[in-house]
């Protein structure tokens, strides 16, 4: 892995020597379905590249990771692969003012999820392939020029088995002898350029808007046809092209609009223009809540957002990756805000995307938004969440500083001014400060250029009578920011509800800032800071309102506020301000009464966390069991049928312990027990049987005969997590060799195996692979692809053997590696940093023992 990096100093080196005119990519796919494992391994790629000299230079290197080179010429002399090849790249010299270049390769079809990944269906023998290339992987497909500033147009043409349909960027059609042609790109990055190709469902439908017809695809494997609701995914693109030609004054630049949901996908979605393809996860093959497709039209909304945010305008390097995440993340929520029918999808962002970003914004690794990426392996990490879900929350406070007209109007005359081109920070800046009339550079220091999350807390006095004497926010952090924030003031109505009466918006600068306009209002029984999620920040609470909260959360009626205030709880829990008992408590107390869904599928997810890894060892057992009495009487309660009766339903599962418990999940399995309009589709039978594996009570047998229910790609992903998660120390030492020592494993199949081998109630089985991990991750590091290292290193850290002795073991790796790769070491300085918080956190919770 560490020869296929690239360092931001090599690109701007090569930017500055050369410009590309275009790709003709070719390529033969018909391997794919060969008889032979050695018939599949491989595919033939043909590349001609024209580009100019035009810089000082005459020699310089082409990207591309290949098994081997057939032939390579430049300018029709013929170079010697053995010489000029070195297995991620050629070097090439002699370049003339205009030059074409021909590199003739075998390429690597992939398991991993990284260049052109092969993939068979169990349910039918077909095969199915796609690309994902981000940031660096189209250099495993074709010879290229692997960075974004490096823009051109592209043709390809593909040969394919028969009976196969292909797809690219551009419209294509299958000519006499049988090639796909696919019309030439407008100039894009390589890691966007794409191919899909197999024997997939296809759907047409087409968006339609005076003089502009863009038509409309979406597929997914043949076997997922019945489930494949295409139907919902074209409302959600129409209404999303609605908002963004409503709003940006630039029309979709890029012909068709097809969108893939492909097997084994290693991200949520990619951009690619013309082509976007997303994990076929959000293909729903059993009964889901409205949070689910909310979920989906957000992903749907961020893709389509790039479409100008990432592939009209490009960053020039990985630096300025939030010129399309952060943008591409916040357009998500606030199209399907604003233009589908998931209005309240600020309050999934509050809860939900925010709580990545807090917790990315504590580690170790934190950095700025527009970060320092060195190289490729820097750009691989930082696709977190601080570039997407911080970078959102700051545009977010940005529209409240600058304005919602200013802001949508510097998109306007950004895209106009920089089509087809490279950006970076200052191009955007300057065009804000046109349209705000704001100072954008103090801005971008405060918010994009420093790391880190403040902490507001308000700070209330009264006079006699109980009215407010003053009201003032202090800020805490390392770097004070300006906050442009709202502040509410909620009270008891009669009828016992938490409503807000009085509300002023400010702008928080400095340690410490007056709310002058809340002076002379009765004394409220809750004081909310960041009232309406305005601005990026953790809310703390004064002594009167965190009391409040402990005893009527569940009483405020506005969603997002009650949002806001379960999120700030649990920054408090993991914080170890809060015992995570106290948590546990006011989740069993309120969450039954939460009414929007994916803001309780977040708090059952919290609860558990609070429990696994934040209360004292001496309390897990006691509070495993409270909240499984909890989940079967919030089952029980809930309306038959409802989303949150199947919400409770996998909560209990998830949380099962006793006896009684699993006779239940065992009865619901065989029909031999039954709850009211609970409806026990396959999905939800892998969750009931998921603790019977866990706990000894579902054996191999047990878990085919489900298989042999559901013989599918996704239920082999659900046997072998069940598999690797049986209590048995046989069983756990079968895991980690598919794992760690054989690389056989398809990145779906290692992130099941992981999943399965990490269970809370098997600390003792799995402790003998603490040493075992720290032993193995430099090797694996070298050996492996990025992504399925970055997987192995992430999931099998040793966190639940959470101790000092883990921790020092932790740091001891670190100081005997101190040149090991940097992209490594961050990983692990971010695993150790939460163990750490895990200790911080219990040690509060002792004191509440």
């Amino acid at each position: 892995m560490p020869g296929e990096n690239l360092s931001r100093d090599e690109a701007h080196e090569r930017a500055a020597l050369l410009s590309v005119d275009g790709y003709e990519v070719v390529l033969d796919l018909r391997s794919a379905v060969g008889d032979s494992a050695e018939a599949v391994r491989t595919f033939r790629s043909e590349t001609t590249i024209r580009f100019r000299r035009t810089g000082e230079g005459t020699s310089t290197f082409v990207d591309l990771i290949a098994p081997s080179v057939n032939a390579v010429s430049l300018n029709g002399r013929a170079l010697d692969p053995a010489v000029v090849f070195d297995g991620s790249r050629i070097a090439i010299d002699g370049l003339a003012d205009e030059n074409v270049l021909v590199v003739d390769a075998q390429c690597a079809y992939s398991r991993t999820g990284e260049g052109m990944h092969r993939f068979v269906d169990p349910e039918d023998g077909e095969v199915y392939l796609y690309t994902q290339y981000e940031p660096a992987d189209a250099r495993r497909v074709y010879a290229n020029f692997e960075q974004p500033d490096l823009k051109a147009p592209y043709r390809f043409a593909v040969t394919a088995p028969e009976g196969w349909t292909v797809w690219s960027n551009g419209a294509g059609e299958q000519d006499a002898e049988g090639v796909w042609r696919f019309a030439e790109t407008a100039p894009i990055s390589t890691y966007i350029t794409c191919v899909v190709a197999g024997p997939y469902h296809y759907v047409t439908d087409s968006y339609e808007r005076g003089d502009l017809t863009i038509p409309l695809g979406a597929m997914c494997r043949k076997s997922l046809a019945k489930h494949f609701d295409a139907d919902d995914v074209f409302l959600i693109t129409k209404q999303g092209f609605d908002f963004f030609h409503d709003n940006f004054d630039y029309p979709y630049p890029f012909g068709k609009y097809d969108q893939a949901f492909v097997p084994e996908y290693n991200l949520g979605a990619m951009e690619n223009p013309g082509m976007v393809t997303f994990r076929e996860e959000y293909i729903y093959r059993g009964k889901v809540t409205q949070a689910a497709y909310e979920s989906r039209a957000n992903v749907i909304l961020h893709e389509m957002a790039h479409m100008w945010f990432g592939d009209l305008v490009t960053m020039v390097w990985w630096d300025d990756l939030w010129l399309k995440e952060s943008f591409a993340d916040f357009m998500g929520s606030f199209v399907n805000a604003e233009a589908t029918r998931f209005t309240n999808s600020w309050v999934t962002f509050a809860n939900n995307r925010k709580a990545w970003a807090y917790r990315a914004d504590q580690l170790p690794s934190t950095h700025p938004i527009t970060a320092d990426i060195r190289d490729l392996e820097d750009a691989k990490l930082n696709f977190d969440g601080i570039t997407y879900a911080k970078g959102a929350s700051v545009l977010k406070q940005l529209v409240a500083y600058a304005g919602r007209d200013a802001f949508l109007e510097g998109a306007r005359r950004y895209f106009k001014r920089h089509a087809y081109g490279n950006t970076r920070l200052a191009d955007l800046l300057s065009i804000l400060e046109e349209t705000s009339g704001r100072d954008m550079k103090a801005w971008a220091k405060s918010w994009l250029q420093t790391s880190g999350v403040n902490s507001l807390t308000p700070a209330v006095t009264y006079d006699a009578e109980g009215r407010i004497t003053e009201l003032a926010v202090v800020q805490e952090g390392g770097e004070l920011r300006p906050h442009r924030a709202a502040v509410g003031l909620y009270r008891f109505s009669p009828d016992g509800e938490l409503v807000r009466f009085a509300r002023a918006e400010a702008d928080i600068t400095g340690a410490r800032t007056v709310v002058a306009e809340l002076a002379g209002e009765e004394k409220p029984d809750l004081v909310l800071v960041n009232d309406d999620d305005l601005t990026y920040c953790k809310i703390r609470f004064d002594e009167g309102s965190l009391a409040t909260l402990r005893a009527h959360l569940g009483d405020i009626t506005d969603p997002l506020a009650r949002a806001l205030c379960w999120s700030a709880l649990w920054n408090l829990t993991r914080d170890g301000l809060m015992p995570a008992r106290d948590f546990v408590s006011v989740a069993l107390a309120f969450a039954g009464r939460e009414t929007d869904i994916g803001v309780l599928q977040m708090v059952h997810a919290w609860t558990k966390s609070a429990v696994s890894h934040y209360a004292t060892p001496e309390w897990r057992e006691e509070g495993g069991r409270l909240l499984a009495e909890g989940g079967l009487r919030e089952l029980r309660l809930a309306e038959p049928g409802s989303e949150h009766q199947l919400t409770w339903a996998r909560f209990f599962a998830a949380t099962a312990g006793s006896d009684a418990d699993f006779q239940l999940l065992e009865g619901l399995l065989d029909g031999t027990a039954k709850i009211d309009g609970l409806d026990v589709d396959q999905e939800l039978r892998w969750a009931l049987l998921s603790p019977l594996a866990v706990h000894g009570r579902a054996d191999e047998g047990r878990i085919g005969e489900e298989l042999s229910r559901d013989d599918t790609a996704t239920g082999k992903r659900h046997q072998v997590r069940l598999l690797a998660s049986r209590p048995s120390a046989a069983v756990k030492a079968q895991a980690w060799a598919q794992v760690v020592e054989s690389d056989t494993l398809s990145n779906a199949l290692v992130e099941a195996t992981i999943a399965g081998f990490v269970q809370p109630s098997q600390r003792e089985l799995i402790a003998p692979y603490a040493e075992k991990y720290f032993a193995a991750i430099e090797r694996l590091w070298a050996d492996r692809s990025i992504q399925i290292a970055m997987d192995v290193v992430k999931g099998l850290f040793p966190g639940l053997q959470d101790s000092d002795e883990t921790l020092a073991a932790a740091d001891a790796w670190l100081t005997a590696h101190e040149s090991a790769a940097p992209a490594l070491r961050r990983l692990v300085l971010e695993a150790r940093d939460d163990l750490a918080r895990a200790l911080r956190a219990q040690a509060c919770d002792r004191l509440a023992a």
